[in-house]
């Protein structure tokens, strides 16, 4: 088989392997891994960067800056640069906004977001995204990059709404593990669908993302994905909350909470239930009279 580009996957965490296992048989690999384990071998970082086709980034956020900064000047100008990471960094940034400060016009890069749990890739079941970018052509790579895989996608030009989206429903997937936890019914679960999409749509809005942008992969599908699967990490920290368990209460979801509260990047107190599991994280105590409260604010 001919393997069509040169992909460089930074990370060889759980998403890095399922890259790898998505494109090992059809594409040239090259896996930058910071800290690797003892077994694994990492890529030269300066070396692969000045020969890969696609770079794909399988990292937080975080580090996004540092390494983009530093791997800019070895890159090809037809490298594609591409990111699955669904958080803020500590500047209170999206990897969007951080490739846009990072690389120049000529430097393509684009966001891939959707329902893509990482064990469910390396078990063969499908995944979903869509593809937020400004060209088509860079639509088209990624769709040569990953035609024949069970990962199936779709193409956004809105880079800001599936952005937003992706990293707002962290959060909002934190309250569904509340209410299963606590035993509050399908009822409640069906309530809090229509009610965080309607909130999610409003800030994505707000952010500058079109309206609507939410109802798609990278929100509606995302959020039932992260919402109610057994592997998902926010829906596990939304039943800790709930029963006052706060010994390992962190993530993507609960970082952004921080960071719009300190970046002050929208007025929480505007999205009510944004602001109850504000509230909750910070003082998970009496939780069941929190979730009364706010329906009794909204309802009455």
């Amino acid at each position: 088989m001919t393997k069509q580009f040169r992909v460089l996957i930074l990370g060889h965490g759980e998403m890095g392997q399922a890259m790898e296992y998505l494109l090992s048989e059809r594409q040239q690999l090259d896996i930058w891994e910071k800290y690797p384990q003892d077994n694994f071998k990492s890529a030269d970082l300066e070396d692969a960067s000045s020969r890969a086709d696609i770079v794909i980034f399988c990292l937080p956020v975080n580090p996004h800056r540092e390494i983009a900064k530093h791997i800019a000047p070895l890159l090809k100008k037809t490298c594609l640069c591409l990111s699955i990471a669904k958080g803020l960094d500590e500047a209170g940034q999206t990897a969007a906004q951080i490739f846009s400060d990072i690389f120049t016009s000529q430097q393509a890069y684009a966001l891939l977001y959707g329902p893509m749990i990482s064990e469910e890739i390396c078990a063969g079941h499908d995944a979903f995204a869509q593809l937020g970018c400004n060209d088509i052509e860079s639509y088209q790579k990624v769709r040569k990059l990953y035609h024949g895989t069970h990962l199936y996608i779709e193409h956004t030009s809105d880079i800001t709404g599936i952005s937003w989206s992706v990293i707002l429903k962290n959060v909002y997937a934190i309250l569904f593990g509340i209410a299963d936890e606590l035993q509050l019914g399908d009822n409640m679960r069906g309530y809090l669908s229509v009610a965080v999409l309607r909130e999610l749509n409003q800030i994505v809005r707000k952010m500058g993302g079109q309206t609507g942008s939410p109802y798609h992969l990278a929100g509606l599908g995302d959020l039932i994905t992260t919402a109610t699967s057994r592997n998902s990490h926010h829906h596990e920290l939304g039943c800790m909350l709930a029963r006052e368990d706060v010994r390992a209460i962190k993530g993507e979801g609960i970082h952004t909470l921080e960071m719009v509260s300190q970046h002050l990047l929208f007025n929480s107190a505007d999205y009510p239930l944004f602001q109850l599991i504000h509230d909750i994280v910070k003082q998970p105590h009496e939780v069941h009279k929190k979730i009364n409260d706010y329906l009794k604010h909204v309802f009455y």
